[in-house]
């Protein structure tokens, strides 16, 4: 049970419970229990400009606090249970565990918790500490087991929190050991908000076999039932899921709650825009989560995510994070804003990506203990309520890339805030497995960006915009990567063209890009190396230097006024027909392919290489272009911004989405007649 009524006018409600990983894989145990020691990091509260001064102390908060000691996976006894051997210490200060007091402190009614402690084993101790955002750890309080067992209960004042802080709770067995049957944070909350929410979870697909895998994940945390409403998922593959061989577990598991629903690819945009629209037109559901498919849940996660929005002071977008699919005690996204004057998306600029919780534990990490405020959540986990859709809208028609980004921007200036919550995640491949900034998929970046910035940039022409967008495609030019300046060329165009060009294109553009792009060399991938010529060039590199060697700051800033200029002379002779070096993807930077006439480069998922190669005629074409069509966006910025602003409210309403659905709605709705 989730409440409990204590007296007139209010309850009892869990707020998050211990939890343990449900398939005992040891590369998470550092997320859910901490055997390590907790040394403070060596940074310091700031640090000035000096880049020496920075990357020193980087490197020093990022030093390992990992001693090798291993939890045994047979100590985990049940999904909320865990022994303890002898004399042993385990904090359960961790990303799963730790309680995130100042996230509850800022944006939710709760001013006090109770957190109780289930222990068994004679001599047992628990001792509670609290952190605050500076990452200095108290002890709290303290309790030891009498007897054979017993159980603690701590009230906690969430008043200290107002700029960071966790709260954690230690054990230490006793000399027969331990065992930690159980924990919760529990708040007296008003009874009006006894009941917790429901969620329509909102899946969009093109990997019949993982959807399925997640639904069925869904469907086996029993515990997570009640806060289901219906998991619709946007089936936009030529594979169909309900084809997958894990299919008929997913629909067992889920039963009548699981909704297909069939559409073209309209991307991720499209698809979680039809799972919006399903929700806020059924309107039986609080909240709609976005949810990617290609993701391992830790379901616990949407309980508390489900949570915390039903306690806070005013609706609020309830995000997750994401961990590396790949190295799944690895935190790949805490945090993300906007930067206003570049219009860019990243990592907070107090914060880090990639940060290993297996090497770096949270109690040591002194930039985990500030709180992280966002200006939006990435859709791959992340949880909307009914009445924020109903008064914004839904997402921009722009297919993918930006729409949830631009949403949460959107929502923030209606005066709906987005919070990244600790222990709501997911594992996701990470970013930089991807070469989404080069591929087909570099157009909808480059446009999808340009519209937000003319949707939200609180400066005159957009601040930084217009001129990293000339800067980045003249670096693509000097790079060789034609179809990627070509794909970035095109966006800009199609922005000029207006706003209500996107939802008649949104099922078309795909397949248009990918078949303009695949007229350049660079954009025509081959899984077999020997399907390229080999290395040969007339000139060996300048005395044996190598030619992936990182330039410093000096020679970067003189490469970077030489290669514009370099690419206008003649290709030299045997270039045209082998390739003068072989790079791996993480050593095609820009400061070595300008240094080439020809080259084989491999991407970065390693499946497959492309021929790069120069072309003055080419590059003198596209580089006039570009330098028109930037001129142009400076001119016309604020007349383009005020016309997207205009039609924000027709393009993202459910009106302007029905249209767009409306040649599979028919399939739709026979497909629910059938089930039903």
């Amino acid at each position: 049970m989730s409440t409990t009524q204590t007296g007139a006018g209010t309850v009892t409600r869990l707020l998050q419970r211990q939890i343990l990983p449900i398939d005992r894989d040891t590369d998470v145990f550092p997320l859910y229990v901490d055997l390590e020691d907790a040394k403070l990091d060596t940074d310091r509260d700031a640090v000035g400009g000096d880049k020496a001064a920075k990357d020193l102390n980087n490197a020093a908060i990022r030093q390992s606090t990992s001693t090798g000691k291993k939890l045994h996976p047979d100590q985990i006894r049940s999904r909320t249970a865990l022994r303890l051997e002898p004399q042993q210490l385990l904090s359960f200060g961790s990303y799963f565990n730790a309680f995130p007091a100042s996230y509850w402190r800022r944006h939710t009614i709760v001013d006090e918790v109770e957190l109780t402690v289930r222990v068994s084993g004679a001599g047992a101790s628990v001792t509670v500490y609290k952190s605050m955002a500076r990452g200095h750890s108290q002890r709290v309080d303290a309790a030891t087991v009498e007897g054979d067992s017993g159980e603690f209960t701590f009230s906690l004042t969430l008043k200290p929190f107002v700029d960071g802080g966790w709260y954690w709770y230690d054990v230490v067995a006793g000399d027969e050991g331990a065992t930690v049957e159980g924990a919760e944070w529990t708040a007296q909350v008003p009874a009006d908000r006894a009941e917790h929410g429901t969620v329509d979870v909102c899946i969009t697909t093109m990997l019949p076999d993982m959807s399925a895998q997640l639904l069925t994940q869904l469907g086996d945390a029993e515990e997570l039932a009640p806060y289901l409403d219906t998991v619709m998922v946007m089936d936009q593959g030529k594979d169909k899921v309900t084809g997958s061989e894990y299919f008929p577990a997913a629909k067992a598991g889920l039963g009548d709650k699981l909704r297909v629903i069939v559409q073209g690819n309209l991307g991720g945009s499209g698809g979680y825009a039809r799972g919006q629209l399903e929700s806020v037109r059924k309107g039986t559901a609080t909240y709609a989560m976005m949810m990617d498919d290609d993701v391992v849940c830790e379901p616990e996660g949407i309980i508390r995510a489900v949570t915390f929005g039903d306690l806070a002071k005013r609706p609020t977008i309830v995000g997750g994070h994401m961990f590396n699919l790949y190295s799944r005690s690895e935190l790949h996204s805490f945090g993300e804003i906007v930067q206003p004057w570049r219009f860019w998306w990243q990592t907070r600029l107090d914060g880090y990506s990639q940060w290993d919780f297996g090497a770096r534990n949270l109690r040591s990490s002194r930039w985990l203990h500030k709180r992280a405020d966002v200006d939006f959540n990435g859709w791959f986990m992340c949880l909307i309520p009914r009445v924020v859709l109903e008064e914004v809208g839904l997402s921009l028609p722009v297919f993918i890339k930006w729409d949830d980004s631009e949403f949460g921007l959107r929502a923030k200036q209606a005066g709906y805030p987005t919070v990244s919550f600790p222990g709501a995640a997911v594992w996701h491949v990470p970013w930089t497995d991807k070469n989404d900034g080069l591929d087909w998929q570099s157009y909808f970046h480059h446009r999808n960006r340009i519209i937000a910035a003319l949707l939200h940039s609180p400066y005159e022409r957009g601040g930084r915009m217009v001129r990293e967008s000339l800067n980045h495609q003249v670096k693509h030019l000097a790079s060789l990567q034609y179809s990627t300046a070509e794909l970035r060329h095109l966006a800009m165009e199609d922005v000029l063209r207006g706003p209500h060009a996107l939802h008649g294109e949104l099922a078309t553009k795909l397949a248009d890009i990918n078949t303009f792009r695949k007229q350049w060399s660079d954009a025509q991938l081959h899984t077999d190396r020997d399907d390229l010529p080999p290395v040969r060039r007339k000139k060996p590199p300048k005395k044996g230097k190598s030619d992936i060697e990182i330039p410093g700051r000096k020679a970067t800033l003189v490469a970077a006024a030489l290669a514009p200029l370099r690419q206008l002379r003649p290709v030299r002779e045997l270039a045209g027909e082998y390739p003068e070096a072989e790079l791996s993807s993480m050593d095609a930077k820009w400061w070595n392919l300008v240094k080439y006439d020809s080259a084989i480069v491999s991407m970065n998922d390693g499946s497959s290489v492309a021929l790069y190669q120069r072309d003055p005629a080419h590059y003198r074409d596209l580089l006039k272009r570009t330098i028109e069509i930037h001129r142009r966006f400076h001119r016309e910025w604020p007349q383009l911004a005020q016309q997207y602003r205009d039609a924000l409210g027709e393009i993202t309403s459910p009106e302007a989405w029905e249209k767009t659905f409306a040649p599979w709605s028919d399939a739709t709705d026979a497909a629910d007649r059938d089930d039903a």
